[in-house]
């Protein structure tokens, strides 16, 4: 039987995506886009929060999962045909194979889970600065794998004739996956034994937790999910190399930090919250039309905002919106008890 806490700690994300979804229905399809931009951040977020909520180990890294799934996704889902007017030097397994729009994502999960346990069977005996210098270092390498090498993808050219199959019931149905993912990771003995790790690192050595092998479950798990959001990303967007490297490690991190690092409540609500704001300065700087004048703001003004934004959560509520906890009704419950106890003959 589900229990009103279990209930609430994954209805409550899901509640917030579907919710999302269903509005993103009502409005035009160039509106609608943004919907789907922001579906598609809570898969990335949920799947960093994985490691790092559940951890307390920072990485820089992995939007490097990131951009191996839609590399992966990307060059196997073009037609075979199209492939060499953009992709001339592919590897002959490669540029002689197409697969459809699921197996491409299932093969990009894997792709980012190979990553993610080649790399974290080096890394996940680091913690602190040591950890997150680490994992930007894969990143930065990653990033100029995939620019030069290619015998592997598009190098610098942009991803074109990629089948755009991620629209909203997709980029909703990604997210819940995902999200039911994290939920099931968090509340196994996995996810327990992790957290023990992150509490109290000595007490958890002590009753025999392996602290390097929890973190290379939670890291290849954590790849595996990412690596399924760039799937969803690269059907959705043309992108190229540039739109994989420090400025999505930063917008994900942030939408982590600012929503709560502990949480997958608050990694939802982050990425949610987070995307609203984007959209919003992104069309300022375009020019928006706000009651008959037209609203204006400079270039980079997202990212100006987005740091500011952070760092005020950091100084003024350093467990993010959700204090880092997730959904309860517990405390209403309790509210609510004395009142009917009242009412009673």
């Amino acid at each position: 039987m589900i229990g009103s806490r279990t209930l609430a700690e994954l209805g409550g994300p899901v509640a917030l995506v579907v919710g999302a979804a269903l509005l993103g229905t009502t409005v035009s399809r160039s509106t609608e886009i943004y919907f789907i931009s922001a579906l598609v951040a809570v898969s990335m977020v949920v799947a960093l929060y994985v490691f790092v909520g559940n951890s307390g180990v920072l990485s820089f890294g992995h939007i490097s999962f990131v951009a191996v799934g839609a590399w992966a996704a990307g060059v196997l889902s073009v037609p075979a045909q199209e492939k060499p007017a953009f992709m001339p030097y592919l590897f002959g397994f490669l540029r002689d194979r197409t697969v459809g729009n699921v197996p491409s994502l299932l093969v990009a999960g894997l792709v980012g889970a190979a990553l993610a346990l080649l790399v974290g069977l080096a890394l996940m005996r680091l913690s602190g600065l040591a950890a997150g210098i680490a994992t930007f270092a894969v990143l930065e390498i990653t990033n100029n794998i995939l620019r030069y090498y290619e015998k592997i993808g598009p190098g610098l050219n942009t991803f074109s004739s990629v089948p755009e199959t991620t629209d909203l019931r997709q980029a909703t149905l990604g997210a819940l996956a995902i999200i039911c993912a994290a939920f099931a990771y968090q509340r196994s003995r996995f996810g327990r034994k992790l957290r023990a790790t992150r509490e109290d690192p000595a007490a958890a050595r002590a009753v025999g937790i392996s602290i390097y092998r929890q973190r290379l479950v939670a890291f290849t798990l954590s790849g595996f999910l990412a690596g399924l959001a760039g799937g969803l990303y690269v059907h959705f967007l043309p992108i190229n190399v540039d739109s994989l490297s420090l400025e999505l490690t930063f917008i994900t991190l942030a939408m982590l930090v600012i929503g709560g690092v502990t949480s997958l409540w608050g990694a939802v609500v982050g990425a949610l919250a987070v995307s609203a704001l984007d959209s919003v300065l992104a069309n300022a700087e375009n020019g928006l039309d706000v009651l008959g004048r037209t609203l204006e703001v400079p270039a980079g003004t997202r990212i100006v905002v987005v740091s500011m934004l952070m760092a005020l959560v950091l100084i003024v509520r350093p467990g993010g919106l959700t204090g880092g906890r997730e959904l309860s009704f517990d405390p209403l419950v309790r509210r609510l008890r004395p009142r009917a106890a009242e009412g009673r003959p």
